[in-house]
C-alpha cells in the first residue's frame, strides 16, 4: 500500500515520483472528504441563506477577547473539541490515552497540503471568533459564544494547515480566500452557512465576495 504524501515544502523530482504523489493525492482527498464538517448547504440553499442574512457596518471590536469564547471544551471521555475535529478531518488517526493524536494523516482543503503531524494542523473557526464578536456575539451570552466556538454540528471547524490558518486570522471573505480556488465554492457554502445558522451579519464587502465565489461553484 502507498503511504499519503508529507507536504516537505520542497520540489517534487522525477516523473515517476509525480504520478505516483498525485494518485495517492487523490486518494487522500477522497478519504477527507468523507470527514468533511457537517450542514455543508447546496449551491441553491446557500444562495437563499446569504440573500436573507442581515447586511451591516462592521460592528465594534472593543470589549473583544478570544477568553471570550471559552474552548476547547470536553466532548466526550478526555477528547474536547480540537480532539474530536482531528479524529474526524484526519485518516488514521491514533490518539494516546489523553485523546492526543499521536500519528494519523490530514489534508488540508485550504490549501492542499497533507500534513502527518498534529502539530502542524490548526482547527480553524471558519467565521472567525473576532468576526463574529464585530457581527453580532458581542452581545451574547459567554454560554452562547462558548456553543459558538466548539460548534460541531454545523461547519464551523475544520482542520487546515496551521501557517494558512495563521495569515486568514479574523478575516472575512472580501478580505481572505483559500490559497486553493477549486476550494472557493465550499469554503464560501460554509461562511455562509455558520453565519446563517448563528444568525450574525454580513457586511455589503462580504456578501458581494460570498456571491462571488457561490458563482464559482
Amino acid at each position: 500500500m502507498l503511504a499519503p504524501p508529507v507536504h516537505r515544502r520542497r520540489p517534487i523530482r522525477g516523473l515517476l515520483t509525480v504520478v505516483v504523489v498525485a494518485a495517492v493525492t487523490t486518494l487522500t482527498m477522497s478519504q477527507t472528504a468523507v470527514a468533511a464538517p457537517p450542514g455543508v448547504p447546496s449551491e441553491s440553499t446557500a444562495r437563499s441563506w446569504l440573500s436573507s442574512l442581515r447586511v451591516a457596518p462592521t460592528g465594534s471590536s472593543s470589549g473583544y477577547s478570544r477568553d471570550k469564547f471559552p474552548h476547547w471544551t470536553t466532548v466526550s471521555g478526555s477528547c474536547n473539541t480540537r480532539e474530536t475535529v482531528l479524529k474526524r478531518d484526519g485518516t488514521n488517526v491514533v490518539v494516546d490515552s489523553s485523546c492526543a493524536a499521536t500519528s494519523g494523516t490530514w489534508y488540508s482543503p485550504f490549501d492542499g497540503a497533507t500534513w502527518r503531524a498534529a502539530s502542524d494542523v490548526d482547527i480553524d473557526h471558519m467565521v472567525p471568533l473576532a468576526n463574529a464578536w464585530r457581527s453580532g456575539a458581542a452581545t451574547w451570552t459567554t454560554a452562547k459564544r462558548q456553543a459558538f466556538a466548539n460548534d460541531l454540528n454545523h461547519p464551523q471547524l475544520i482542520a487546515v494547515t496551521d501557517d494558512v490558518n495563521s495569515s486568514k486570522g479574523d478575516k472575512s471573505p472580501d478580505q481572505w480566500k483559500p490559497p486553493l480556488t477549486s476550494y472557493w465554492c465550499t469554503y464560501s457554502k460554509m461562511w455562509v452557512a455558520s453565519k446563517y445558522e448563528w444568525g450574525l451579519s454580513i457586511t455589503s464587502a462580504e456578501k458581494s465576495a460570498l456571491t462571488s465565489m457561490l458563482n464559482g461553484c
